[in-house]
């Protein structure tokens, strides 16, 4: 298995949470698509974190977050038309929103503080 870092990439975000990180994702892309912890992006390397985790595709890059062991996460851009349409013909798209909608009163919190506002 070789290092994520070996791929060239580009630091979009740095020790941010995977809230801000889906959050950039939703408003930047051109396209956001939502995966499940442990979906595999080039060949060998597993997501990780919070779901829903975004994965976006801005022009040719795939945006993601990545989880450095005592660094925090990172978002990341990689340059990966091979990528991107493996992730188009494994997931459904939502597009970009915008404009923030607020949550309907039946929506799960978004965090534990969220909680306790109720």
């Amino acid at each position: 298995m070789s290092c994520i870092e070996q791929l060239k990439y580009k630091l979009i975000l740095e020790r941010t949470s995977f809230k801000e990180a889906r959050e950039y994702v939703e408003k930047n892309a051109d396209e956001v698509y939502y995966v499940d912890p442990g979906y595999k992006i080039f060949k060998e390397y597993y997501i990780i974190g919070v779901p829903p985790v975004a994965l976006g595709v801005k022009g040719r890059e795939l945006l993601f977050p990545y989880v450095k062991p005592c660094h925090g996460t990172f978002l990341m851009a990689v340059e990966s038309e091979e990528e991107i349409e493996r992730l188009r013909k494994s997931k459904k798209s939502r597009p970009s929103e915008k404009k923030k909608t607020s949550p309907s009163p039946d929506a799960a919190p978004a965090s534990f503080q969220d909680m306790w506002k109720r």
